[in-house]
């Protein structure tokens, strides 16, 4: 009779366990490595049904730019770019868990499994997370077959000391290995000149690396200047193009490292000087909509039509101080002078109890040739402004 109930309680196990196995995708393994929290919660449970997904025209000639969710209540960043059949992916926060996420997202669009490529943009695991796993979790470069990867060269101080710094360069070195081709930020530049890398010359498809001198990537700085920037001072910024149409990519850069920007690259010059309302028709938020970037002299230069603010507002993640929270009021007070057309993905419901929900959700800006920008989101188009949140915890200049 034991060994029938022990039978019996086997079997039920085993029944249970592929039942529960079912819903997960290629995780079944939760990571070992310090950059998760004690006590953090780690999914892999995603699947296709899972991700809310905007609908709009994602036709052959469609340029589109997507600010993907990432399925916590963490502030991150990941921004994915579909031209035809070109992918790419600019980092991928917030946290290892967001993989899950990120891939049932990026899988309704990517047909053959390859990023062309992939843009880490500096060494925060809210922005590289996804791409610094342990050796028994799955990476994106692990995920997908990466053909060229762009990022900041190296870590300073404590953040090249952290194991997500270590497992990010053993992925990456692996992804090399497999063939991908590497190219460090600094590459990009010849004398004044930025690289171009083109993807469709007819309808002027085409990125260009942006040069900081106080940027990491510039190996010309001594390690003392390094130390004496935040390593958002050191992300790898791109300006994106289609047709006439520009977007602008800015990572975690704070005050001086924009103003730097502006100063040492010719293309945000003559953004600045072209005489029309708008200097570019998107601009993902500098660090979050953090008080400390989307400063007077870049938004001067780029006067923005569109903002996407990447984060989960209103988290007590970095500071308890309410107008500090993400977005903060200081970046409503001066994004505000050239648009309201701002843009948000999370929002924070309880961040004590870990609850969380989509704002606009996943937010895609996609067009035509010689039409204008729309915006189609997952969850909906209120405009920030527009939004209760914004009535109960901001004001409008």
């Amino acid at each position: 009779m034991k060994k029938l109930i022990s039978f019996l309680l086997s079997f039920v196990s085993l029944i249970v366990g592929v039942g529960g196995g079912a819903g997960y995708m290629w995780y079944s393994t939760l990571p070992e490595t310090e950059e998760l929290i004690i006590g953090e919660e780690v999914f892999y449970s995603y699947n296709d049904s899972d991700v809310s997904v905007a609908e709009f025209d994602n036709g052959e000639d469609v340029f589109s730019v997507h600010f993907v969710e990432l399925g916590n209540k963490y502030t991150g960043d990941c921004t994915y770019i579909k031209y035809g059949d070109v992918d790419i992916l600019i980092d991928c926060g917030s946290r290892t868990n967001s993989i899950g996420a990120v891939t049932s997202y990026l899988n309704n669009y990517i047909t053959d499994n390859t990023l062309e490529y992939v843009i880490v943009t500096h060494a925060h695991r809210d922005h590289y997370a996804g791409f610094a796993t342990s050796t028994k979790v799955q990476s994106i470069f692990d995920i997908y077959v990466c053909e060229n990867i762009i990022d900041f060269g190296k870590a300073t101080g404590q953040d090249a000391d952290a194991t997500t710094y270590k497992n990010y360069i053993r992925e990456r070195t692996a992804e090399i290995e497999a063939g991908a081709t590497y190219i460090e930020a600094i590459e990009c530049r010849t004398g004044n000149t930025n690289r171009e890398f083109v993807i469709d010359a007819t309808n002027n498809v085409k990125f260009e690396v942006l040069y900081n001198e106080h940027s990491n990537y510039d190996n010309t700085l001594s390690d003392k200047t390094y130390k004496a920037h935040s390593e958002n001072d050191y992300s790898v910024c791109t300006l994106f193009t289609f047709d006439d149409k520009t977007f602008l990519f800015t990572g975690d850069l704070e005050e001086e490292g924009e103003e730097k920007l502006v100063e040492n690259n010719l293309s945000l010059q003559a953004l600045r000087d072209n005489g029309k309302q708008f200097g570019v028709d998107l601009y993902k938020a500098g660090h979050h909509g953090s008080k400390t970037s989307s400063s007077s002299k870049l938004l001067e230069a780029i006067r923005p039509e569109h903002v996407c603010v990447c984060c989960c507002a209103g988290s007590l993640e970095y500071t308890e101080t309410p107008e500090n929270t993400f977005p903060t009021q200081d970046f409503v007070n001066r994004i505000a002078q050239y648009t309201s057309k701002v843009f948000v993905t999370t929002l924070c419901v309880d961040w004590g109890k870990g609850e969380y929900e989509s704002f606009n959700g996943n937010i895609v800006i996609w067009a035509k040739v010689n039409e204008n920008i729309n915006v189609d989101c997952s969850n909906n188009e209120i405009i920030l402004k527009d939004t209760d949140w914004f009535k109960n915890n901001r004001t409008m200049p």
